[in-house]
Protein backbone atom coordinates (compact mmCIF):
# COMPACT_ATOMS: atom_id res chain seq x y z
CA UNK A 1 0.00 0.00 0.00
CA UNK A 2 1.68 3.19 -1.24
CA UNK A 3 1.90 6.35 1.29
CA UNK A 4 -0.56 8.92 0.48
CA UNK A 5 1.00 12.25 -1.18
CA UNK A 6 1.50 15.24 1.00
CA UNK A 7 0.90 17.79 0.54
CA UNK A 8 -2.31 16.52 -1.65
CA UNK A 9 -2.37 16.60 -4.98
CA UNK A 10 -5.05 19.17 -6.42
CA UNK A 11 -6.48 21.94 -4.24
CA UNK A 12 -4.68 22.87 -1.22
CA UNK A 13 -6.67 26.02 -0.28
CA UNK A 14 -7.93 25.82 3.50
CA UNK A 15 -5.70 23.23 4.16
CA UNK A 16 -5.59 21.51 7.84
CA UNK A 17 -1.69 21.28 8.57
CA UNK A 18 -2.15 22.06 11.74
CA UNK A 19 0.74 20.91 14.14
CA UNK A 20 2.58 19.20 11.46
CA UNK A 21 6.49 18.61 10.93
CA UNK A 22 7.11 19.79 7.19
CA UNK A 23 10.82 20.74 7.68
CA UNK A 24 12.55 21.21 4.55
CA UNK A 25 9.55 20.42 2.59
CA UNK A 26 9.55 22.23 -0.88
CA UNK A 27 5.89 23.68 -0.93
CA UNK A 28 7.36 26.34 -3.99
CA UNK A 29 4.25 28.08 -5.87
CA UNK A 30 1.50 25.98 -4.41
CA UNK A 31 -2.01 28.11 -3.24
CA UNK A 32 -1.83 27.84 0.29
CA UNK A 33 -4.93 30.55 0.67
CA UNK A 34 -6.61 30.06 4.47
CA UNK A 35 -4.80 27.38 5.26
CA UNK A 36 -4.23 26.29 8.78
CA UNK A 37 -0.42 26.20 9.71
CA UNK A 38 -0.52 26.76 13.64
CA UNK A 39 1.99 25.84 15.43
CA UNK A 40 3.46 23.56 12.45
CA UNK A 41 7.19 23.38 12.64
CA UNK A 42 8.04 24.27 8.76
CA UNK A 43 12.10 24.86 9.40
CA UNK A 44 14.06 25.52 5.87
CA UNK A 45 10.56 25.22 4.24
CA UNK A 46 10.65 25.94 0.79
CA UNK A 47 6.97 28.40 -0.24
CA UNK A 48 8.88 30.52 -2.75
CA UNK A 49 5.87 32.63 -5.11
CA UNK A 50 3.64 30.27 -2.83
CA UNK A 51 -0.16 31.74 -1.71
CA UNK A 52 -0.63 31.97 1.56
CA UNK A 53 -3.84 34.73 1.43
CA UNK A 54 -5.24 34.65 4.64
CA UNK A 55 -3.29 31.38 5.99
CA UNK A 56 -2.66 31.24 9.62
CA UNK A 57 0.54 30.28 10.55
CA UNK A 58 0.61 31.68 14.35
CA UNK A 59 3.58 29.91 16.35
CA UNK A 60 4.85 28.38 13.36
CA UNK A 61 8.50 27.61 13.24
CA UNK A 62 9.63 29.01 9.97
CA UNK A 63 13.26 29.19 10.45
CA UNK A 64 15.49 29.06 7.60
CA UNK A 65 12.23 29.23 5.55
CA UNK A 66 12.32 30.96 1.92
CA UNK A 67 9.43 32.66 1.32
CA UNK A 68 10.75 34.87 -1.13
CA UNK A 69 7.93 36.27 -3.39
CA UNK A 70 5.38 34.61 -1.07
CA UNK A 71 1.91 36.49 -0.81
CA UNK A 72 0.89 36.63 2.82
CA UNK A 73 -1.76 39.37 2.52
CA UNK A 74 -3.47 39.18 5.98
CA UNK A 75 -1.40 36.20 7.21
CA UNK A 76 -1.99 35.57 11.22
CA UNK A 77 2.26 35.57 11.95
CA UNK A 78 1.79 36.10 15.65
CA UNK A 79 4.20 34.29 17.43
CA UNK A 80 5.76 32.90 14.63
CA UNK A 81 9.73 31.82 14.88
CA UNK A 82 10.75 33.74 11.13
CA UNK A 83 14.78 33.17 12.39
CA UNK A 84 16.93 33.81 9.35
CA UNK A 85 13.85 33.11 6.86
CA UNK A 86 14.00 34.79 3.97
CA UNK A 87 10.75 37.54 3.00
CA UNK A 88 12.21 38.89 -0.08
CA UNK A 89 10.13 40.81 -2.07
CA UNK A 90 6.95 38.92 0.09
CA UNK A 91 3.46 40.64 0.20
CA UNK A 92 2.58 40.98 3.96
CA UNK A 93 -0.09 43.50 3.04
CA UNK A 94 -2.43 43.65 6.15
CA UNK A 95 -0.64 40.78 8.15
CA UNK A 96 -0.31 40.73 11.38
CA UNK A 97 2.56 39.75 13.03
CA UNK A 98 2.39 40.19 16.87
CA UNK A 99 5.20 38.82 18.71
CA UNK A 100 7.67 37.27 15.90
CA UNK A 101 10.63 37.08 16.06
CA UNK A 102 12.41 37.99 12.75
CA UNK A 103 16.19 37.98 14.38
CA UNK A 104 19.05 38.01 11.29
CA UNK A 105 15.59 37.54 8.71
CA UNK A 106 16.41 39.00 5.38
CA UNK A 107 13.32 40.84 3.82
CA UNK A 108 14.92 42.59 1.17
CA UNK A 109 11.97 44.43 -0.91
CA UNK A 110 9.69 43.33 1.63
CA UNK A 111 6.13 45.18 1.48
CA UNK A 112 4.80 45.45 4.96
CA UNK A 113 1.98 47.82 4.10
CA UNK A 114 -0.46 48.04 6.86
CA UNK A 115 1.11 44.88 8.68
CA UNK A 116 1.07 45.00 12.18
CA UNK A 117 4.67 44.77 13.64
CA UNK A 118 4.17 45.03 17.48
CA UNK A 119 6.25 43.39 19.06
CA UNK A 120 8.40 42.14 16.52
CA UNK A 121 12.16 40.82 16.65
CA UNK A 122 14.33 42.63 14.21
CA UNK A 123 17.53 42.13 15.56
CA UNK A 124 20.13 41.67 12.73
CA UNK A 125 17.30 41.40 10.25
CA UNK A 126 17.89 42.98 6.60
CA UNK A 127 15.32 45.46 5.42
CA UNK A 128 16.66 46.66 2.56
CA UNK A 129 14.05 47.99 0.29
CA UNK A 130 11.01 47.43 2.63
CA UNK A 131 7.96 48.94 2.20
CA UNK A 132 6.30 50.27 5.51
CA UNK A 133 2.50 51.94 4.96
CA UNK A 134 0.99 53.41 8.12
CA UNK A 135 2.76 50.41 10.09
CA UNK A 136 2.82 50.42 13.73
CA UNK A 137 6.27 49.39 14.18
CA UNK A 138 6.88 48.90 17.70
CA UNK A 139 9.88 46.51 17.20
CA UNK A 140 12.97 45.49 18.25
CA UNK A 141 16.47 46.67 16.47
CA UNK A 142 19.87 46.70 17.05
CA UNK A 143 23.26 47.93 15.50
CA UNK A 144 22.81 45.15 12.97
CA UNK A 145 19.59 45.99 11.56
CA UNK A 146 19.77 46.90 8.13
CA UNK A 147 17.16 49.64 7.36
CA UNK A 148 19.12 50.82 3.66
CA UNK A 149 16.42 52.02 1.49
CA UNK A 150 13.25 51.58 3.53
CA UNK A 151 10.56 53.66 2.85
CA UNK A 152 6.79 54.68 3.88
CA UNK A 153 5.57 55.67 7.11
CA UNK A 154 5.58 54.04 10.65
CA UNK A 155 3.83 54.33 14.46
CA UNK A 156 7.06 53.87 16.49
CA UNK A 157 8.14 53.72 18.96
CA UNK A 158 11.06 51.45 18.54
CA UNK A 159 13.55 49.48 20.83
CA UNK A 160 17.09 50.06 20.11
CA UNK A 161 18.98 47.15 22.09
CA UNK A 162 22.58 47.36 23.52
CA UNK A 163 24.67 45.36 25.02
CA UNK A 164 23.89 47.63 28.05
CA UNK A 165 20.11 47.04 27.80
CA UNK A 166 17.94 48.78 25.65
CA UNK A 167 16.42 52.43 24.98
CA UNK A 168 13.03 53.74 22.85
CA UNK A 169 13.83 55.84 19.92
CA UNK A 170 10.45 57.58 18.70
CA UNK A 171 9.22 60.34 16.50
CA UNK A 172 11.90 62.47 14.63
CA UNK A 173 14.63 60.91 16.27
CA UNK A 174 13.05 57.62 14.91
CA UNK A 175 12.69 59.34 11.64
CA UNK A 176 16.58 60.71 12.28
CA UNK A 177 18.46 57.20 13.18
CA UNK A 178 16.40 55.48 9.93
CA UNK A 179 17.61 58.06 7.75
CA UNK A 180 21.62 57.94 9.23
CA UNK A 181 21.34 54.13 8.23
CA UNK A 182 19.92 55.56 4.26
CA UNK A 183 16.08 54.87 5.27
CA UNK A 184 13.43 57.29 4.34
CA UNK A 185 10.58 56.84 6.95
CA UNK A 186 7.98 59.09 8.23
CA UNK A 187 7.23 58.91 11.75
CA UNK A 188 3.73 59.28 12.38
CA UNK A 189 2.06 60.04 15.63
Amino acid sequence: MSRPQWPPAGDTRGLDAVGLDLSRADLSGRDFGEAWFTGATMREVRLVGAELYRADMQGADLRGADLTSASLVRVNLDDAVLIGAVLDGADLVKASLYGADATDARCRGTRFQGSSLLNVDFRGADLTDAVVVENSFKVRVDSRTVVKGLTGSVFGPVEFVTDAGFREIAGQELARWIAERGGNVRVLS
